[in-house]
């Protein structure tokens, strides 16, 4: 979905210097740690957060995600990138498969897209009726202002890439073997719809950027800066303090008079290539 700052204009990102760059990841690693104690305000103050990441294909989502959750306690933030909708699902309420997934006190949810495909790769590839596309839109907002009401902290962020970008992406993950996995048949049908799914993403804002659950545009063409101006901003929006922690004291170890190991032979071990 094509975004505004990005219209009519030839877009190149500049390249960053050797310099520029080590400081930007200094700077990602501080970001980083605050994330920690964040996440350790959440728990403690027992409060609810869920996080949306949406976005063109190939506009950097997966990156932020992963550098956000890199520190973080598994315990207390996870990820939710759920799948196609099983056939007992497609006959649910379009909500009930993610309400379930909604966090409990003390927790972090990100959501690698979320009930929003309904308003942008349903809509735009026809895998929903106009009807069901129309209830979305007039039903969403009225949903997100109920989670709220529950006292659940909800941020909406938008990932936003030139088209040019875009395409040299793809290029790279076409090309390279490593990156090959993430883009998918539809990832490649999406690129002849630019336009619609720019038109899509265009209503998507007008019914549900809500003052309850405002959009967040992220820039993205750069993944470093990218990533950075979503941490710092998503750190500015829940007000928190670092927690002190108990200083921990390791034990004795237990003495080991007595015990016999059983014979190295009979265990078996992975072979030292390296």
């Amino acid at each position: 979905m094509e975004d505004n700052f990005h219209r009519n204009e030839s877009h190149q990102t500049p390249e960053l210097s050797k310099d520029e760059k080590k400081s930007l990841e200094k700077e990602l690693e501080r970001l980083q740690l605050e994330l920690v104690k964040l996440l350790e305000w959440i728990k403690v103050k027992k409060l609810k957060v869920v996080i949306l990441f949406e976005g063109r294909d190939a506009a950097g989502k997966g990156g932020v995600i992963k550098r956000v959750m890199e520190y973080l306690n598994p315990r207390f933030c996870r990820v939710v990138a759920l799948g196609i909708p099983t056939e007992k699902e497609k006959t649910q309420w379009y909500f009930q498969r993610y309400i379930k997934h909604l966090p409990a006190a003390g927790e972090m949810v990100l959501f690698d897209r979320s009930w929003y495909n309904r308003a942008g790769v349903e809509q735009v590839m026809g895998f929903c009726t106009p009807g069901e596309y129309e209830e979305f839109l007039r039903s969403c907002p009225e949903f997100e202002r109920m989670i709220v009401r529950s006292g659940i902290i909800l941020i909406k962020y938008w990932f936003s890439v030139s088209d040019e970008e875009q395409e040299r992406r793809f290029q790279e993950r076409i090309h390279n073997l490593a990156k090959r996995w993430k883009i998918s048949p539809m990832d490649v049908l999406s690129r002849s719809k630019w336009l619609e799914y720019s038109k899509a993403k265009d209503t998507m804002f007008q019914y549900t950027d809500i003052k309850q659950a405002p959009w967040y545009v992220v820039k993205s063409d750069n993944k470093l800066k990218a990533r950075l101006n979503c941490i710092h901003h998503l750190l500015s929006l829940i007000p928190y303090h670092e927690i002190e922690q108990e200083e921990i004291q390791l034990p004795v170890k237990q003495s080991d008079i007595g015990y016999v190991r059983p014979p190295v032979t009979d265990q078996t071990f992975v072979p030292e290539v390296y």
